[in-house]
């Protein structure tokens, strides 16, 4: 099955998962700003998991390119405190 392209610059909704603790909120911030801008508060949405140990943030960026996407999730994932990025 092929992925359908995605046609820049477009909205794009960016699920990154770790650990429920201040560091893994400021690293994930920190690296989605560097590659997409600043984001509003009301540009990411939070979940906790059932037991409250792990959080899924969401980052509502404007992606410009292939490229800015792969370099974004490259950091990501490189990250200690990311264990997932969707």
């Amino acid at each position: 099955m092929n992925t359908p392209a995605l046609e820049f610059p477009c909205a794009y909704p960016l699920k990154v998962m770790g650990r429920d603790n201040p560091e893994f909120r400021s690293a994930a911030r920190t690296i989605v700003e560097r590659h997409a801008g600043p984001v509003p508060e009301s540009g990411v949405k939070s979940r906790a998991s059932a037991e409250g140990h792990f959080l899924a943030l969401t980052f509502s960026i404007t992606a410009e390119s292939r490229e800015q996407l792969d370099a974004l999730y490259r950091e990501l994932t490189s990250c200690p405190e990311v264990l997932v990025a969707l």
